[in-house]
């Protein structure tokens, strides 16, 4: 099956040329009528919009710092539904005794009183820092006072000794504006490669090289009006790949000599190498060697071997949670500690699989959260993540480490994200990336009507490869919210839930359940869904506009749905439900409802099979479709009579 991968890419410097006249940097004065401004223009249901919005980056003639001046100003109509806007984070990167430095803080919310704009400042009790890794730390601010109609604005200044990347800016975003500029100004020998993606043209725009700061630059000068927000899709693994935004990465720098930063991949192989947080640790091969599992020299099969080292790797070492491409302690640490960052355990099962005779190399990938790798500017800025893989005769073969229930070529569902870039000693290479294993779900509920007119039974939901790693995941993050979905999901009195990691890796979770809402009676017929409350009741496939984008389920999978209830003794079934089945032309897509009455017991089957990971946007009436079927056969309701 063909499928489309979107990659837009286009470089500023060949786009815009001709400069309009427009004053950048030049933030308008407070206007009170702002505040009684009653929805956005834009967007009538939007909860806040940007009234003004400037994101300015330069670098320091002078001490060649990057400084990053950033001004706010937003109109909040429904601040319950604009909490994200209260609260402000400033990410502050540092590196040894490299740090960066935040200044310049001003914040306010105004508010209208007895016809008159009232600002409060933003003091010192509302703004406090946290330590989020190694490397980043995060100052925070709260706007005290916001109501209804309060427009609240926040300017400051990050002083950064990093010059390698600018950080890249959603010009789209949830929140619509009246007004977006970007603003990149570099000293003439500090030049930068300007990737802008997304459908999206500035209305006024300058690229153009001038004297500023008493030195010669060159800037980038981009403005939009009336932007309206980012309208999403579902089945969309991560939007931002789709949206308008601009990025920036050092290219080059001319004092006394011309130095090269980004180039080609192959130029990016070789700084990894050299690094000692990466090419380094791969040389300590002893490591390797006094490590080495007891069992593997008497394994002969490649992927048995590389099983049997995958599975010693992820079973003794537990990840830190750290993604990152680069060892943190160390892998000499991480065999002391049993604990390690993302790097420090895959580049260590690589050195075990190299150790045991495998052709093993790193993948360096971005995740789906961290966005897509744009191939035709290589930037190790925007790899997040490094797993390991092996070449055999069948071809390359993937793992990771850092999740217990992953297994060969079943990697956690972060790391799918369409493109790796192999880091050989030799060479480099792209890879494709496409999750070619199925998972399934299985929901089984076996019930019964007691005489009271209420249902009770067993419930369980088993599910394997991809979707029992999301689980788990949800399940770690918050046991007691995973096991309180249940109920909020199905409105039903869910008791004794049991949720956990089989021996093959898949994730369960049992319990028993009553309710008294499932059943009519209608003189003495009983009326019911035989599917419970497992019927889908709704086409998540609804979106009226054309679709835009790809559709995205990170992998195949097969749902199976079975649901036993038992008649009631003196009870008989009416009519059956009707049967049905469907399924594109390509086989691509499926989907049955199979009815069948054993003995005592009315048995209930649907079954949705998607056989792709991913589908061009042209598929999406085909979904639609047998959603919909769907939803029609799980709402058949039935009728028991009294024999």
């Amino acid at each position: 099956m063909k499928k489309i991968v979107f990659i837009a890419l286009c470089s500023a410097q060949f786009i815009f040329v001709n400069a309009q006249k427009h004053k950048f940097l030049d933030p308008p004065k407070f206007n009170d009528a702002d505040l009684s401004k009653q929805k956005s223009t834009l967007d009538e249901n939007a909860p806040a919009e940007i009234l003004y919005r400037s994101l300015h980056f330069s670098i320091d003639n002078t001490t060649g710092n990057l400084i990053k001046n950033t001004f706010y100003r937003v109109k909040i109509y429904d601040k319950d539904k604009a909490e994200d806007w209260l609260n402000v984070e400033i990410p502050l990167y540092q590196n040894g005794s490299d740090q960066e430095s935040l200044s310049k803080m001003k914040a306010f919310t105004y508010n209208l009183e007895n016809g008159a704009a009232v600002a409060t400042k933003v003091d010192k009790t509302s703004k406090y820092k946290s330590k989020e890794s190694k490397n980043i730390s995060i100052s925070k601010l709260a706007f005290p006072n916001v109501k209804n109609g309060s427009v609240i604005e926040y300017q400051y200044e990050v002083i950064s000794p990093f010059l390698f990347i600018i950080p890249e800016i959603l010009i789209e975003t949830d929140t619509p504006s009246l007004y977006t500029e970007y603003i990149l100004d570099s000293p003439s020998n500090i030049a930068y490669n300007l990737n802008y993606t997304g459908s999206l043209l500035p209305k006024y725009k300058e690229v153009d090289e001038r004297l500023l700061y008493g030195a010669n630059y060159r800037t980038y000068r981009f403005a939009y009006e009336n932007l309206k927000s980012f309208k999403t899709e579902k089945f969309v693994n991560n939007d931002r790949n789709y949206r308008t935004k601009i990025g920036a990465e050092l290219h080059s720098t001319n004092f006394r000599e011309l130095k090269l930063y980004s180039s080609s991949w192959e130029q990016i192989k070789e700084r990894l190498y050299e690094s000692e947080d990466f090419g380094g640790e791969l040389k300590k091969t002893k490591l390797a060697k006094d490590n080495m599992p007891a069992n593997i020299a008497g394994i002969s099969n490649e992927l048995d071997k590389a099983n049997a080292i995958f599975n010693y790797v992820k079973n003794t070492f537990t990840w830190n949670k750290d993604a990152g491409l680069y060892v943190e302690d160390g892998i000499k640490k991480m065999l002391e500690t049993k604990t390690g960052n993302a790097a420090e355990m895959n580049l260590f099962l690589v050195m075990l699989l190299r150790e045991a005779g495998l052709k093993a190399d790193p993948l360096v990938i971005s995740t789906i959260g961290n966005g897509l790798i744009n191939l035709a500017s290589p930037n190790v800025s925007k790899m997040n993540f490094v797993i390991a893989a092996i070449q055999t005769k069948d071809g390359i073969h993937l793992f990771d480490a850092t999740v217990k229930q992953s297994s060969i070529d079943q990697l956690p569902p972060r790391d799918w994200n369409q493109f790796g870039i192999l880091i050989s000693k030799d060479k480099v290479q792209q890879v494709t990336m496409s999750n070619a294993k199925a998972s399934f779900t299985y929901l089984t509920a076996t019930a019964k009507i007691n005489d009271d007119g209420s249902i009770s039974g067993s419930y369980s939901d088993r599910d394997t490869g991809t979707y029992a790693m999301f689980a788990k995941e949800f399940y770690d993050e918050n046991a007691d919210k995973y096991k309180k979905q249940y109920k909020e999901n199905f409105s039903i009195d869910f008791t004794d839930i049991d949720s956990k990691v089989m021996e093959n890796g898949d994730f369960e979770s049992t319990m028993k359940f009553s309710s008294e809402n499932l059943i009519d009676k209608v003189g003495k017929k009983i009326i019911i869904n035989p599917m419970l409350f497992l019927n889908k009741n709704s086409n998540e496939f609804d979106q009226t506009e054309e679709r835009k984008y790809m559709i995205d389920f990170t992998t195949p999978f097969t749902r199976v749905k079975k649901v036993v209830l038992e008649i009631p003794e003196g009870y008989t079934i009416e009519e059956m439900p009707k049967n049905k089945k469907i399924v594109t032309e390509d086989k691509e897509i499926e989907y049955s409802y199979i009815a069948e009455k054993k003995g005592n017991n009315l048995e209930i089957v649907s079954t949705t099979k998607v056989l792709s990971p991913n589908y061009p946007k042209e598929y999406y009436p085909a979904f639609k479709q047998i959603w919909g079927v769907a939803s029609k056969q799980e709402n058949q309701v039935i009728s028991l009579v009294k024999k």
